[in-house]
């Protein structure tokens, strides 16, 4: 199908032509069938003035006048410029449209809103009376004809921008160019923020650890072999300056786990950096990490800036979510690792650094890498050793001390007495699956601290999602015989079984003192069961 030029009012020949009799025979004339659509003919015949309307048979019907053409190309036009206007007020984007020269013709409601610069005072001015000339990447397309995707841009202090740039053309010449910015000066400033306020928070931990001098793992919560194992693994890497990589799922503490590292290694005096690699655009990744210098980009209007990298120097970089690292982004993390030394965006000088790599992703990279979705090389650097954190569904037995904690914290937080989780409520908390792991058992404890008012939290207290489809606590426990009718012993080894071996929910489940609980145990030589 021929490609139309006109989306809008492009009339078929037939509607608007006149009878024979009535055609001009000096006339310069076009044929085409009837057919066919006024604007395909125009496209290819600039200067046409008549069309001679033929039909299938080839047979003259008819002729478009040039009064005709005129009266259609007014109507196509004004719809066109309704469509056009209407877009440029609709869209989000901050829009700008200049001619061949550089003077701006259009200029949305949007532009207006960012740059706080009414219309009337940049119509018809060239676009550098408000702007430095290398802050206005659409002069670019309209110099040389190129094309801008989804770019950083700062084209004003304080304004940070992604932008489109295309410019726009007509019978194979330059008439001017189009520029569509997204505004992510929030995200940027957002960003800032959260780096400074987590790197003071860090700084504020630190002195903490300095003056109580507390075990690194301190924050790691739980006594389960499988938390422990992993406790014992990251101490022995953390001793040394080998690069790491924490994996597990969203939720389980892998950022702890990187702050452990780094309080218990020699570089501990040293900065804690983080930076999260799912949550920076990636047009600002390599900025981000490796600073840019003075006039790196268009719109790079400070004196350049340093990054993480430098921030990190003598301490740890924790690269959290390493999975989402763009794959043109991981080759440059490559001759960090390798080389010890980076280029700022923009410099030609290598850069030596001394930071140690801690990695962590939630996410298979041995199966993104068979995907070719992460580098091979990159993968064998970082994967130096490999440190598995578990889920909260393998480590259950740590529940009952998680959320005690939990509920203490959002107690004290919230001005609210401690509430007591009772038993059948602890024993639906070890029976559920944690997909949100650690943190959703804190999102939980937090909520349950703000709505409830009783002392004690009931099973009806959790959330929906949290109930069993049918109530399993009657007076009986899951087995067939109910404890009283079975041995002390066998009551024992029940409770345990069902609260996962921790002694304070099974003592709750008996009615019975913790006292007379190790008592039992120490009586049927349980003590290390």
């Amino acid at each position: 199908m021929q490609n139309q030029p006109f989306s809008f009012y492009n009339p078929f020949l037939y509607e608007i032509m006149q009878p024979n009799s009535f055609l001009p025979p000096y006339a310069y004339k076009v044929q085409a069938k009837e057919s066919a659509r006024l604007f395909d003919i125009i496209s290819a015949n600039p200067e046409v003035t008549t069309i001679e309307v033929l039909s299938d048979a080839n047979e003259s019907i008819g002729y478009v006048s040039a009064e005709a053409i005129v009266l259609a190309s007014t109507r196509a036009l004004r719809e066109c410029f309704a469509f056009y206007s209407n877009i440029l007020q609709t869209v989000d984007d901050s829009l700008t449209i200049v001619n061949a020269e550089g003077t701006v013709i259009n200029w949305n409601k949007q532009a207006e809103a960012m740059y706080q610069i009414p219309s009337e005072d940049i119509l018809h001015h060239h676009i550098t009376r408000h702007f430095k000339k290398d802050a206005v990447m659409l002069l670019k397309s309209i110099h040389d004809g190129s094309s801008i995707t989804r770019h950083y841009n700062q084209p004003r202090a304080g304004t940070h921008v992604l932008v489109n740039t295309s410019p726009v053309m007509l019978n194979g010449q330059i008439i001017g160019g189009i520029s569509a910015e997204k505004d992510i000066s929030d995200v940027v400033r957002l960003h800032d923020q959260l780096s400074n306020t987590t790197a003071h928070l860090h700084d504020l931990e630190t002195e903490l650890y300095a003056e109580q001098q507390e075990d690194p793992f301190y924050k790691i919560k739980g006594r389960s072999a499988a938390i422990m194992q992993a406790i014992q693994l990251t101490r022995k890497v953390a001793r040394t300056d080998a690069t790491l990589l924490i994996t597990g799922e969203s939720g389980v503490g892998k950022e702890l786990f990187a702050e452990a590292v780094h309080r218990a290694s020699p570089r501990a005096s040293g900065p804690f950096i983080a930076l999260n690699c799912g949550a920076i655009p990636a047009a600002l990744f390599e900025s981000e990490l490796f600073g840019y210098e003075k006039g790196a980009f268009t719109g790079a209007i400070h004196e350049g800036k340093k990054g993480k990298m430098d921030a990190a120097e003598g301490g740890t970089l924790f690269l959290d979510e390493i999975g989402e690292l763009p794959l043109d982004q991981q080759v440059k993390l490559l001759r960090v690792l390798q080389e010890k030394q980076f280029y700022r965006v923009g410099g030609h000088k290598p850069i030596a650094t001394d930071v140690r790599i801690v990695a962590a992703t939630n996410r298979d990279l041995e199966t993104m890498v068979e995907a070719g979705q992460f580098r091979q090389d990159l993968f064998y650097r970082l994967n130096v050793v490999s440190v598995p954190i578990p889920p909260l569904r393998e480590r259950k037995e740590d529940i009952p001390e998680l959320a005690q904690l939990f509920l203490k914290e959002f107690a004290v937080k919230y001005g609210k007495p401690l509430p007591e989780l009772v038993s059948k409520t602890l024993i639906l908390l070890l029976d559920y699956t944690w997909p949100g792991n650690i943190r959703q058992l804190r999102n939980l404890m937090e909520r349950l601290v703000i709505l409830t008012d009783q002392e004690r939290i009931e099973p009806e207290h959790l959330p929906e999602g949290y109930q069993p489809n049918h109530l399993p606590f009657a007076d009986q426990t899951p087995t067939a015989r109910p404890l009283a009718a079975r041995s002390e012993y066998d009551e024992l080894v029940e409770a345990l079984r069902t609260t996962y071996g921790n002694k304070s929910a099974a003592a709750q489940l008996l009615g019975i003192s913790r006292v007379t609980l190790y008592n039992r145990m120490k009586k049927y030589n349980m003590e290390k069961g």
